[in-house]
């Protein structure tokens, strides 16, 4: 059975990094995405929401002002398999398996017959994997900016939570493991 972990940058006032607030955070510092590129290259794969992979498919080629580390990152992330969960997506991309229909036993099949730590990226989804009860570890990436708006961490659900570690990855990024209460 595999472990589901939600792990994304989060805001000081618990928005999600993406797109639209990573103008405002800016890239994460060069230690902190090189912890980006181990943790990826742990994965057993990722499960991700419409729009959230729609944002990651931007790893799906590579684009000619990359430097080494960001090619490490695609290169990673394309090795992964990966599922999307939407009711609106007919085609995904490589390496690629589309989740629809009946999606609690699809990914509940998923979880029981893979091996290995799958990452669930997108507030819509984790809301929905944490109302049934699906995901073993909350992982947050605390960066020291005030969004004000976006999508929260905890986007519609708020889960009992026992804090079990805490690391700091870079000068700004305080790294938090919670698990469910």
């Amino acid at each position: 059975m595999s472990k589901f972990v939600l792990e994304m940058n989060v805001s000081l006032d618990g928005y999600v990094d993406d797109l639209g607030s990573n103008l405002v955070m800016g890239a994460p510092s060069q230690k902190h995405f090189h912890y980006w590129i181990e943790t990826i290259q742990s994965y057993t794969g990722s499960i991700y929401g419409r729009r959230m992979y729609e944002v990651m498919r931007y790893w799906d080629e590579d684009h000619p002002e990359w430097d080494e580390p960001l090619r490490t990152f695609a290169v990673a992330w394309r090795k992964l398999p990966k599922w999307v969960v939407s009711r609106t997506l007919s085609d995904t991309g490589p390496n690629t398996t589309l989740i629809s229909g009946d999606i609690e036993a699809q990914v509940r099949d998923l979880k029981a017959r893979t091996e290995g730590t799958i990452s669930v990226s997108g507030p819509e989804l984790a809301c929905l994997m944490t109302q049934l009860g699906l995901i073993d570890e909350y992982r947050l990436h605390l960066r020291p900016f005030v969004l004000g708006q976006g999508k929260p961490f905890f986007h519609e659900s708020r889960p009992r939570l026992h804090l079990v570690s805490n690391a700091l990855i870079d000068d700004e990024t305080l790294y938090l493991v919670y698990v469910p209460a």
